[in-house]
C-alpha cells in the first residue's frame, strides 16, 4: 500500500488565489495514483495520497522563511528590460 504525502504552500497557484483548488487536488491524487500504477504496478485502490497545505511563513528555503527568501531573489535578480 503506497502512501504519498504532497506538501504545498497555502498560497494557491494563480495570482490572487489563496489555496489549491479541489480540482487541482483531485488531479494530483489521480496523477500520482496513475503514476504508481504505471511505474510500479501498484493498484490505485491501495494507494493513499495526502495533500497538506502549509502556511507560507511556515515553509523555509535557504535557512529563512519563504517570503524572506523570495524577497532576496527579487533584489538579487537583474532588472528586466
Amino acid at each position: 500500500m503506497p502512501y504519498v504525502n504532497i506538501k504545498v504552500t497555502r498560497e494557491g497557484t494563480a495570482p490572487g488565489a489563496t489555496a489549491t483548488t479541489a480540482e487541482q487536488k483531485r488531479a494530483l491524487i489521480k496523477g500520482v495514483s496513475d503514476l504508481l500504477w504505471q511505474v510500479m504496478g501498484k493498484p490505485p485502490q491501495s494507494t493513499f495520497v495526502v495533500i497538506e497545505e502549509v502556511e507560507l511563513e511556515n515553509w523555509g528555503v535557504g535557512g529563512v522563511p519563504t517570503p524572506e527568501y523570495r524577497l532576496g531573489l527579487q533584489s538579487a535578480s537583474p532588472p528586466s528590460r
